[in-house]
């Protein structure tokens, strides 16, 4: 008796399991609907209320409560962003398997149910072919449904990722950009092929100077955070001790004319920064024993260059990416994607413009030169590339396109003792090209998120790390191995800095670490109080960390906590130091400082 019940108990019960997952199936595709609908009418990244205070504040730009206002509405939008991303990508998780669960009943009560049972009494004829037609039409009824919820989410998705990309809070970013997914997989590139970007006529001299030897490089202080960028100087004679407002061991000091994030460079005895607004872009050479701005050469009528620039976040700026020389030119680029080179008098050589990057802070990727090719880390919605461009001429030598997400991070270039690599950092992945061809050395996937950190660098191994996402140390090999990982504590900002022992890394909201480098192990945390966008330098065993006040912190890069001394600035900093024998240039909000021991 009991085994003739059971088939049919057990249909019942997969029948009741089907119509649970069917009504679930519908009420997931009702909620999906309704938040495209909710999406379109109610953009989460362009609200009246954001587009408001951002106009409030342009016409009253020292407004710091506006501006903390905005930064709060900043947060709530980008939070209600990713709910809506979450929402989208959880719901189409869960429609997918209500669907295969239905489906699976289903075959299951085929396959229990072998053979039609006779027609009911008292039922009309065909009757069990009239229930078929029903079926069939809620079938085709329930896939018709399904498929517009698949493409009404597909769209959803798509909309999000392209307002992010697309800078929709022009003003609004409370993060500095200044520093530093399937599986990468980037195009080979094309050597010696001709740029498809618009190009100035080049005004090249005559004879050209032998390329600089890599001693020669790191002699100098050439790019942001010294040679190779991975914020290690051989300088001797560093300072140790100082004050901006007193004048204590300050040997000059140089109001800017233009605002810009972007740190000093140095070749020889000329420093090379730069500076924008909305409507100008100005590059400037000081002289680095008296200060004296030798040169103040305008950045302007760049071939294809865009009439407006774009918008950015205020903390990043028109000017955010440091420069890079290489003892013959100097290079800057800016936010609306003018690129120049100057000989070392001011005189332009070459101009183009390399497109408005699609980001939605602002382009703050800082330059790298390696022999005679200026290298570029244009990690951009849509089109995200690493290029390689002759210094003398400025036509594209190489070009390799990257699978990766926007990042404002810079490039590093590091000898590991057998080459030489060129190392990026973007969510999914680090990952080493050849500097002279753009072709990928190798690549792992350790990183996640909207990338501003660069890379640190030592003993064999490179240290990423970014907010929300896991420091992370790499052994360079083939293949490349992560030896550990640790997500306690992480910056979105500032970029570590690495002994052959030790790695050091500042959080943007002030609080120093020391790891081992090779174990993993956490020494010690301090806690400085105040906020940090610069990167720390490492100097004659020494660590440099300037706070957003103008407080530099000194501390002594060991597995016990020192702090040798704080000097104070006397105006704030978003800026990384620079370095020559005896001396430091530290940039504030309005002046360059030159500090001597």
């Amino acid at each position: 008796m009991k085994t003739g019940k059971s088939p049919q108990n057990t249909i019942r019960l997969l029948e009741n399991i089907s119509l649970g997952s069917a009504v679930f199936a519908v009420v997931l595709c009702v909620l999906i609907i309704v938040n495209f609908i909710q999406i379109k009418r109610a953009d989460p990244l362009n609200t009246p209320a954001m587009t408001a205070l951002i106009e409030k504040l342009q016409s009253d730009p020292g407004n710091e409560q506006l501006s903390q206002e905005i930064q709060t509405l900043d947060l709530l939008a980008r939070k209600a962003f990713f709910t809506a991303q979450w929402q989208v990508r959880t719901g189409g998780y869960l429609l997918f398997i209500s669907i295969l669960l239905l489906v699976s009943c289903f075959k299951a009560i085929e396959l229990i149910s072998v053979k039609l049972p006779k027609e009911p009494a008292g039922k009309p004829p065909m009757f069990w072919e009239t229930r078929i037609l029903k079926r069939q039409w809620l079938v085709y009824s329930g896939a018709s449904l399904l498929a517009l919820t698949l493409l009404l989410a597909w769209l959803t998705h798509k909309d999000l990722g392209k307002d992010l990309g697309s800078g929709k809070i022009q003003d609004a970013g409370y993060r500095m950009r200044d520093d530093v997914s399937p599986t990468p997989n980037p195009q080979s590139p094309t050597p010696n092929s001709q740029s498809q970007i618009p190009n100035s006529q080049p005004q090249i001299p005559n004879s050209q100077p032998p390329i600089p030897a890599w001693q020669e490089v790191q002699a100098n202080f050439p790019c942001f955070r010294g040679p190779g960028g991975i914020g290690i100087t051989a300088c001797t004679g560093i300072p140790t001790s100082w004050d901006g407002k007193s004048g204590k061991n300050i040997k000059w000091k140089t109001a800017i004319p233009l605002p810009g994030y972007n740190s000093p460079v140095i070749w020889g005895d000329k420093i090379f920064l730069s500076g924008a607004s909305e409507t100008k872009r100005e590059v400037y050479c000081l002289d680095a024993v008296s200060g004296k701005i030798l040169w103040n050469s305008p950045v302007e009528k760049i071939p294809g260059s865009p009439s407006q620039a774009p918008g950015v976040s205020k903390e990043t700026g028109q000017a955010a990416p440091s420069l890079t020389t290489d003892g013959q030119r100097v290079y800057a680029i800016f936010a609306n994607g003018d690129l120049i080179a100057l000989d070392l008098d001011g005189n332009p050589v070459w101009s183009k413009n390399l497109g408005v990057p699609a980001n939605h802070y602002g382009h703050s990727s800082s330059l790298m030169m390696y022999r005679d090719i200026l290298i570029i880390q244009y990690d951009q919605r849509g089109a995200p590339a690493v290029i390689g461009l002759s210094g003398k001429t400025g036509e594209q030598v190489w070009k390799t396109a990257r699978n990766v997400k926007i990042s404002w991070a810079s490039p590093s270039l590091i000898n590991t003792g057998n080459r030489m690599e060129l190392i990026l950092a973007a969510e999914p992945s680090v990952a080493s090209y050849d500097p002279l061809t753009g072709k990928e050395l190798w690549s792992i996937d350790c990183i996640s998120g909207e990338v501003g950190p660069s890379l640190a660098y030592a003993a064999g191994i490179v240290f990423s790390v970014n907010e929300y996402s896991t420091l992370s140390a790499v052994r360079i090999a083939d293949p490349p191995k992560v030896l550990w990982e640790n997500n306690e504590y992480l910056s979105d900002v500032p970029s570590p800095v690495a002994t052959d022992k030790y790695l050091f890394l500042v959080t943007s909201y002030g609080t120093a670490v020391c790891y081992d480098a090779v174990a993993g192990t956490k020494y010690w945390e301090h806690d400085f109080g105040n906020p940090v966008y610069s990167s720390p330098m490492l100097a004659e065993g020494k660590i440099y960390i300037m706070d957003k006040k103008g407080m530099m912190n000194i501390i002594k890069a060991d597995k016990e906590f020192s702090l040798l001394s704080q000097c104070p600035l006397g105006e704030g900093s978003f800026c990384t130091p620079a370095f020559t024998n005896g001396h430091i240039f530290l940039r504030g909000d309005r002046n360059l400082y030159c500090v001597e021991k």
